[in-house]
């Protein structure tokens, strides 16, 4: 839905308001005309039924006004007598159309100052759990919205079990598409599987003012573009889902609108320069060990290696053994003789050993791969144990999997990669059948076009097109886990309009998060830190049980104070 025909919904609106209303305004003792003036009308309506001016605000606030008007259909019947509970059943079923009825078909009064205090304990409840949701929606969906990281893309920096609070309002919160949905859930409502909003009507984009935009270096928040899921894991037909619907992914923005980007052995140069991180990052790469007698799984462990496999070798395992480790998640690979199980980095739990009896060795290979930060591999590097720590690349020119724009003309990496133009809102490039791939999916997908080949000739909207100005920004975003992130190298930029916001805060943080809540381990050090700044996080989470701890012992003194005077 584009601009004109949002006003015409919205003028559309206003007359079904002005056809159910004018004559209810009419006995409230206003004039007729004013129920068909917009906004005028909900001021005055708000006067009608005894409510604040600033509820106005809320009816045009999209998500928060889905809310508020099954409130505003139930206190206009209230505000002229139908007061039970079949009326207010009746207003919210039939979409407010109840309120046609009551203006023409019945003869009402208007109850000028009528109580709007609940007449029971239930009513209370429900008044205050529907402007609780109200408060909560707003704060969710305008200011800020808490996040949880299921995936190690960003491990070390954000840690699988981090759960953090995101800014909406750094860049300026994007204001809902999608007008019908659920609040407070994103595309699927919880428990039922199914879609959570209507594809229509959609408003256009439209970004409050922030106070800051995104930067190079920032962990941004955004609409994942190339998402076509309705669940993940799941395999099905792609489905078309509005921008804010999207799933929301997390990276950390390495290049900018107009920015020429390449990536050498790993390494990203923006204009030419090889970026520098903040101090706060952490990034990964994949390494391959090697040690004269094997490289040990308690070194890299006491190193604080995670990212790793290990291999066990059993005597022997019977059907019922086998059964139990693979229930259990782990490779077995029976056939070989001695049987071989594959683990993570936890390996085998000591009880689920002895539970099942079983009697195995650990193979410490002479070389093995694992995941490492610059700290990790200067440690093992420092190591008598180990003999080299060599960094895994690939080599240039060596096309990698899955690997953007996928077009055979471009032998790129997750290594070594481009160079690539980052599109600028304003800019132009040129357009040949060369350069196409590369914004073929901008061009067509982001911003509305219609693309197509014809020999030698790009064709844009049916017309021959020699170069493309671009309409909005663009960003390129990675994971600082490197070799593990599906990122910008898969499906490329980031729109400007995909922008979600930025984590500020973890509040909460578990190791073993994936394993169930059985499992959980709080992170101490993590909780309560901040994301952004300088140096090491430090953890508030001590500070706020001290604050926590006062505030409960001057609310206890207060108590027993104003206890006493009362005596």
């Amino acid at each position: 839905m584009d601009v004109t025909q949002w006003i015409l919904f919205i003028l559309l609106i206003q007359v079904i308001h002005f056809l159910g209303t004018w004559k209810l305004y009419k006995i409230a003792g206003r004039k007729p005309w004013e129920a068909a003036i917009p906004i005028y009308n909900a001021v005055i309506l708000m006067k009608i039924i005894n409510r604040p001016a600033w509820w106005v605000i809320l009816l045009f606030i999209p998500i928060i006004n889905l809310l508020m008007f099954p409130v505003i259909w139930v206190e206009t019947v209230r505000s002229f007598g139908r007061n039970s509970l079949a009326d207010t059943w009746l207003a919210i079923l039939s979409l407010g159309f109840y309120i046609y009825y009551v203006n023409y078909a019945l003869e009402v009064t208007h109850i000028k100052d009528r109580s709007l205090h609940p007449k029971s304990s239930s009513g209370e409840w429900v008044s205050s759990i529907v402007f609780a949701v109200v408060a909560a929606t707003l704060v969710h969906t305008y200011f800020i919205q808490p996040y949880v990281i299921p995936t190690g893309s960003l491990e070390r920096t954000l840690r699988i079990g981090d759960l953090l609070f995101v800014s909406k309002f750094h860049y300026g919160a994007r204001t809902p598409m999608t007008t019908i949905a659920a609040p407070m859930v994103h595309d699927t409502l919880p428990g039922l599987g199914i879609r959570s909003y209507l594809k229509k009507p959609q408003l256009p984009y439209f970004r409050l003012p922030g106070f800051t935009k995104v930067d190079r270096n920032d962990i941004v928040v955004f609409s994942w573009p190339a998402d076509t899921v309705r669940a993940f894991f799941k395999k099905e037909a792609g489905v078309v889902k509005p921008i804010d619907k999207k799933s929301n992914y997390v990276k950390r923005c390495v290049g900018l609108p107009g920015d020429s980007l390449e990536i050498r052995d790993g390494f990203v140069y923006i204009n030419g320069e090889q970026l520098v991180l903040s101090d706060r990052a952490k990034p990964q790469y994949d390494y391959m060990l090697y040690a004269q007698n094997g490289v040990s799984s308690r070194l890299l462990l006491d190193v604080g290696v995670t990212e790793f496999n290990r291999t066990y070798v059993a005597q022997a395992l019977n059907p019922q053994q086998m059964m139990a480790l693979r229930s259990a998640g782990f490779a077995v690979y029976g056939q070989n003789n001695p049987p071989v199980i594959l683990t993570d980095s936890r390996g085998i739990p000591t009880d689920v050993i002895r539970g099942l009896g079983l009697s195995l060795r650990e193979i410490t290979d002479r070389e093995r791969q694992a995941t490492l930060t610059d700290e990790m591999a200067a440690e093992l590097r420092a190591n008598s144990q180990i003999d080299s720590v060599v960094k895994i690349i690939e080599p240039k020119g060596e096309p990698g999997y899955n690997i953007f724009p996928q077009s055979p003309d471009y032998r790129w990496n997750n290594d070594n990669f481009g160079p690539i133009y980052i599109p600028a809102k304003g800019s132009t490039i040129a357009l040949n059948p060369k350069v196409l791939p590369l914004y073929k999916k901008v061009i067509r997908d982001y911003e509305g076009n219609t693309v197509s080949v014809s020999g030698n000739q790009v064709l844009v909207n049916g017309e021959a097109a020699e170069e493309y100005t671009f309409k909005q920004d663009y960003y390129w975003m990675m994971g600082d886990n490197r070799d593990h992130s599906e990122d910008s190298r898969t499906w490329g930029y980031v729109p400007e309009n995909h922008i979600v916001g930025t984590p500020i805060f973890i509040w909460l943080s578990f190791d073993n998060f994936n394993d169930g809540i059985a499992n959980w381990k709080p992170r101490w050090d993590r909780i309560f830190t901040t994301v952004n700044g300088k140096g090491e996080p430090v953890s508030y989470f001590r500070y706020f049980l001290m604050a926590l701890a006062a505030w409960f012992i001057f609310d206890f003194i207060r108590k027993r104070r104003k206890k006493s005077k009362a005596k």
